[in-house]
């Protein structure tokens, strides 16, 4: 297991993604002072985003029915739990936007291969 997002589970049979990045940031309000640097305080963390990057070769490894299921679960709005397969715990997170990009059509409009990225929102 590579990593699971709720009940699904990227591996060999369903998805596998090749690249994950992460992007964080932390809140810092600042009030301008005459004659001096802004002020700053801290205020809490901010959005933490994490996109996954990966390409299905049925033939190979993934199933074309894995983007599927995980459109279905964006549509419900719910926000999933994500860990990796080492068992680190991220957090929380709803399924933001989805894309693919299918290459290497078949004369009947079947892809070899589908490119996908998601990306993913933290709310706890």
């Amino acid at each position: 297991m590579l990593a699971a997002l709720g009940m699904f589970v990227f591996e060999t049979n369903s998805a596998l993604f090749d690249r994950m990045g992460r992007d964080r940031d932390w809140r810092h309000e600042r009030t301008p002072r005459f004659g001096a640097r802004a002020a700053s305080q801290f205020t809490g963390p901010g959005e933490d985003r994490i996109t996954l990057v990966g390409m299905l070769v049925p033939e190979i490894a993934g199933s074309y029915s894995a983007i599927e299921t995980l459109a279905e679960m964006a549509d419900e709005g719910e926000a999933w739990q994500l860990a990796d397969g080492r068992g680190y715990f991220y957090g929380t997170y709803t399924i933001e936007r989805m894309s693919e990009d299918r290459t290497n059509l078949l004369d009947d409009g079947l892809a070899r291969q589908t490119g996908f990225t998601i990306e993913l929102s933290r709310v706890t």
